[in-house]
């Protein structure tokens, strides 16, 4: 199999190409610098792309001739590609550079001269190369020898002539590869995190993307976002294992995302936090290139060159990168910030986002919902007074949020969402159609590798990307697949009228979500002085369109879709140490609760829940000399435990030992303003506290479904919150004060 190759460009249209790249390319091949060029005579499947992604030049070659930099060697490091294969539209390219070169001042034919490299297959028999060329304005060709004929060595490429100037192709690159093997990954971050010595003065807002990450922070009371090292104002949010074994984050881990997809982690908030066991995570692990893994604490995580991650700490990677480009920018250190979330993520998950931005070095001051963090970035300072529903459609996840705003006070009254519906989703879309297509002109099934299906994935989002502003666009995929031997494209057209309709059931969803924030409350959708649209799938013409036939009134574009949950974060961050602070309160978007015998659940915190919230609840033991138990604690909307997200167990231990039913413990739930449960524990008898831990256990799904069958079973169901029931219209005989007269506590003879 030829090694992949793909070097993106600094140049904005093939014109710009074609007048500053000809230094590197004749009419035989190619030059491209890298400190680790391929052995002579590897099959190479290369692509050239520009600064956009537009594919310009793509093929077959062998690499002809490596230069390695060492001493005595002149010029840069590199490596010389003969073609061996292109499609038309890259022939008509290369034609048209090594000619526009001929009327620059070279003779014809010079070009092939200089390079020393035999033409195309479709010119087998070159012309013997002419004298020597004249160079004009210091330009000349980098050399590219022939390939060596007749078993002769290969020849060293000659010297440039004097006052060459080598081409530089603008933005880094290197020959990505996928190497094979373990490697003992040194990812510099600390394995118990503790807040920083020295709090920095700064506080940056940070919105933490399932596509994109960005930060932003305030000053002389103006928030802005910082841009990253290439200058782009979002750093993507993924980490790679590069060809040298060593880890990327952001541009760079993207820039190897088509060729070495195995080793490159993406779209890793979808899997924080949640059990590896759960259904969602079988559910889309398949969807991902990389190797999802259960981790030690029974979490999804991912293997990269056989070392298991943890999704806090691929998120800490990503923070940490953020973190240093705020750094560099501001010229101080920054050890504060404050995070931003979706709205629809369970307790655990936003706990996991606390550890991550602890794992980075950063002291999380607050978690903030996006929702919420968009709305400041739209009323900050303007003294509204509004109800505004927020539409978040981001790159993984959607939330709605309705909030009543109030000069400086932002409430959230009701929010719903889902965190399996986002940008990624309309990508699969069009990736299925793409795949019917590829199945249909090649009449077999799509049996392409990792590599392929990632060039289709790109393929399909820069289609919904440009579907956005044309009617139709045209997709290239030349050397996609081989079969008997011979490389198979795909070539096809979509338009947007044949995408819409295979969206338009995902954002038909999102209004369902919309549908029931408004219900929760009763509100109608007249009720609402605004709809506000952020995430980047938000500039979807289809969102707009339905959006509006949903409201009854076009959506606001005060905000930046990609910025404004990163600058509503950083207004949160500038106001903690403001005397006019902003007053935040927020919900629970989804209601928690505890597993009961029967495989049930009993509320403690209702959905859209005022936050901060506690609630208490009086525990008595079961049997004689009875000194822990353990309580399961669940977050859904179901009412069977096995449907919904498990939490934690809660266990209780130091009770003083007594009869049955004669020690009582009274047990705290806590929910902060950052939805984060907190329980407490008290024996009511000596007033002493009761140790109260709450971790997660392995394979919670099947335990939780285990001891819904078997309520005798010691597990994750094995006891019981009493919670009050109503008062009936009569008497109850007995006082009972909770909802079971007795509890299950943990199994002796276990």
């Amino acid at each position: 199999m030829p090694v992949g190759l793909r070097v993106r460009l600094g140049y904005r249209s093939p014109d710009e190409f074609a007048e500053k790249f000809a230094v590197n390319l004749a009419r035989g091949g190619f030059f491209v610098r890298t400190h680790e060029p391929q052995p002579v005579g590897t099959a190479v499947q290369f692509e050239l792309l520009l600064v956009g992604g537009e594919r310009v030049v793509a093929g077959l070659g062998v690499v002809a001739w490596t230069r390695t930099g060492q001493p005595g060697e002149r010029g840069a490091p590199g490596m010389g590609v003969r073609f061996t294969a292109l499609d038309a539209p890259s022939r008509a390219l290369v034609e048209r550079v090594t000619s526009l070169k001929d009327r620059r001042g070279l003779a014809p034919g010079a070009a092939e001269a200089a390079a020393e490299a035999p033409s195309p297959p479709a010119d087998p028999e070159p012309a013997p190369p002419p004298a020597p060329p004249r160079l004009a304005r210091a330009e000349a060709l980098t050399p590219v020898p022939a390939a060596p004929r007749d078993g002769a060595p290969p020849r060293p490429p000659p010297a440039p002539p004097r006052g060459a100037v080598q081409a530089d192709l603008s933005l880094p690159h290197e020959v990505q590869t996928i190497a094979a093997g373990p490697v003992a990954l040194d990812l510099g971050l600390p394995k118990e995190p503790g807040p920083p010595d020295h709090p920095s003065r700064a506080i940056i807002g940070i919105d933490l993307g399932t596509t994109n990450s960005c930060a932003a922070v305030v000053r002389d009371g103006r928030p802005y976002v910082i841009p990253s090292r290439e200058g782009h104002n979002t750093v993507p949010s993924m980490v790679a294992l590069n060809a040298r074994r060593r880890l990327v984050v952001g541009h760079l881990a993207r820039a190897q995302l088509l060729s070495n997809p195995k080793d490159t982690v993406y779209g890793a908030k979808r899997l924080l936090g949640r059990p590896y066991a759960s259904k969602a995570v079988q559910q889309i692990r398949a969807a991902f290139s990389y190797e999802v893994v259960e981790g030690e604490d029974g979490l999804a995580a991912v293997e990269l060159a056989g070392q298991r991650l943890s999704l806090e700490e691929v998120s800490a990677l990503i923070l940490r990168e953020v973190k240093e480009v705020a750094q560099n920018h501001l010229g101080e250190e920054v050890n504060r910030a404050v995070i931003t979330v979706p709205a629809y993520y369970n307790e655990r998950q936003r706990e996991a986002v606390r550890r991550a931005g602890a794992l980075a070095g950063l002291k999380v001051e607050r978690i903030v919902n996006e929702p919420t963090a968009a709305a400041l970035a739209y009323a900050y300072g303007r003294r509204l007074r509004q109800r505004i529903l927020v539409y978040d459609l981001g790159g993984g996840t959607f939330d709605a949020s309705i909030l009543e705003l109030e000069d400086n006070v932002y409430e959230v009254v009701s929010t719903g969402g889902d965190t399996f519906l986002g940008g990624v989703d309309f990508d699969n879309r069009i990736v299925g159609r793409l795949l019917e297509l590829y199945e249909r002109r090649v009449g077999q099934a799509f049996d392409g590798d990792r590599v392929a299906l990632s060039r289709l994935v790109d393929a399909a989002e820069r289609t919904k990307c440009a579907l956005s502003e044309r009617q139709e666009f045209r997709i290239q995929l030349p050397f996609l697949t081989m079969k008997d031997g011979q490389p198979l494209a795909l070539d096809a057209t979509l338009t947007r009228e044949e995408v819409v309709r295979l969206v338009r059931p995902l954002v038909e969803r999102t209004l369902e979500v919309c549908r029931e924030v408004l219900a929760a409350k009763g509100l109608t959708r007249e009720a609402l002085d605004e709809v506000i649209l952020v995430g980047g799938q938000s500039r979807m013409p289809l969102v707009h369109e339905l959006v509006r036939e949903f409201f009854g009134k076009s959506p606001s574009r005060a905000v930046h879709p990609d910025e404004a949950v990163a600058l509503g974060a950083a207004l949160l961050a500038h106001s903690l140490g403001s005397a006019e602070g902003i007053v935040l309160i927020d919900v629970l978007p989804i209601a928690i609760g505890v597993a009961l015998p029967d495989g049930k659940v009993r509320s403690v915190f209702e959905k859209n829940t005022p936050l901060p919230s506690r609630k208490q609840y009086t525990l008595s033991t079961t049997r004689d000399g009875q000194t822990e138990f353990e309580l399961a604690v669940v977050q859904g909307e179901s009412a069977l435990a096995a449907e919904c997200e498990y939490l934690g167990t809660v266990r209780l231990d130091g009770l003083p030992s007594g009869p049955r039913g004669m020690i009582k413990i009274a047990v705290g739930f806590d929910l902060g303003p950052e939805c984060l449960l907190t329980v407490t524990a008290r024996e009511l008898r000596t007033h002493r506290a009761v140790s109260a831990s709450f971790a997660p256990r392995p394979r919670p799904a099947h335990a939780v479904s285990e001891g819904a069958a078997r309520p005798e079973a010691r597990g994750l169901v094995t006891t019981a919150l009493p919670l009050p029931r109503p008062k009936p219209a009569g008497p109850r005989p007995g006082g009972m004060l909770g909802f079971f007269r007795q509890f299950f506590g943990r199994d002796e003879a276990r």
